[in-house]
């Protein structure tokens, strides 16, 4: 395989110019919002703080009234090539990056999981129905349709109460139990799967009919092309047609809407987290909101919009890997 030069040019010409959009962005929409951080922590803690203390606070977070709007632009890539995403009002002025880097690694491993795990299975389920065109399969596809039609806190509502409250097979909320330490052992790790269980159980049944529904209809838009007739006019097995040709090509559009999955990732799914308690980035991100905590606002929408970014590039490797018409048409 040989992907053209001019086609890995053109796309990171593309994501770079778009990573630039999105982080100017992120820069000049805070500023153009009404007030600012400074003066949502002054007002929060009134007569407690002296007007020098304030201007320090403004030459902290980059919003000193003496500085030029161009100036601060510069200083904030400044601060990102340093690493540094700015304090966090709510969390007692603890540096952001720490702050979501607490956060992240849940978010990364429940949602993430639900996500990988719903799509592998539900792109095998909707090949091999598609596969099976007019087979008692079929059923799996409205039954799934309607399970995806439910809104995740209602999914989540009812696996509380059937599995937590009236069986007591699982935990209802937390990511641990109460008084536990993070740390790595046996005992934490069995809590945190139990905790994680009905969160993944709810991700995967509310997004499991997409990705089956989907498969399903470009496999049967798939079926119909010439290649796949002579692949079995030569005898192939017909385990070989289905993986090798029909499903390698039925599942490229697929391909996009996991980028786009794996990217919301990192925004957690914020309703979910809040139904189970979850300490994840989609909650961290409803409590910065909540508490107008605009420098770690920031900062989560400069992650999300980071690991949109990176999911694309990754999924354009992959359709160029799988699909030879696209480098090629693209160089």
């Amino acid at each position: 395989m040989r992907i053209p030069v001019r086609f890995i040019a053109s796309r990171a010409a593309f994501y770079l110019f778009t990573a630039w959009a999105a982080i100017t962005i992120n820069f000049f929409l805070p500023r153009m919002l009404k007030g600012d951080p400074v003066s949502a922590y002054m007002q929060k803690n009134a007569g407690q703080i002296s007007p020098e203390a304030e201007r320090a606070l403004r030459i902290l977070f980059g919003l000193d009234r003496d500085t030029s709007v161009w100036q601060q632009y510069l200083d904030y890539w400044g601060l990102l090539f340093s690493g540094d995403l700015g304090r966090s009002f709510s969390n007692g002025l603890a540096p952001v990056g720490d702050v979501i880097a607490s956060a992240l690694p849940w978010t990364l491993g429940l949602v993430g999981f639900a996500t990988v795990v719903s799509f592998l299975l539900g792109t095998a389920t909707g090949a091999l129905i598609g596969w099976r065109r007019g087979s008692r399969a079929d059923v799996i596809v409205p039954i799934s349709t309607f399970f995806s039609t439910v809104p995740y806190f209602w999914l989540g509502l009812i696996a509380i109460a059937v599995f937590s409250s009236m069986l007591g097979w699982f935990p209802a909320s937390h990511a641990y139990d109460k008084g536990a330490r993070p740390a790595f052992t046996l005992d934490f790790i069995g809590q945190v799967v139990a905790h994680g269980t009905l969160p993944v159980l709810t991700i995967v049944i509310a997004s499991l009919g997409g990705w089956i529904l989907g498969m399903r209809n470009m496999m049967l838009t798939v079926l119909d092309e010439d290649y796949i007739t002579v692949a079995q006019a030569k005898g192939m097995p017909n385990a070989r047609v289905l993986w090798r040709y029909a499903a390698r090509n039925a599942m490229l559009p697929q391909l996009s809407s996991f980028a786009l999955s794996i990217g919301f990732i990192v925004g957690g799914t914020i309703v979910m987290e809040m139904v189970f308690s979850y300490p994840g980035v989609g909650k961290l991100l409803l409590d910065a909101t909540t508490a107008k905590d605009y420098p770690l606002m920031q900062g989560l929408f400069l992650i999300i919009t980071l690991a949109v970014l990176v999911a694309n590039i990754l999924a354009d490797i992959a359709y160029a890997v799988l699909d030879p018409r696209t480098r090629q048409t693209e160089a």
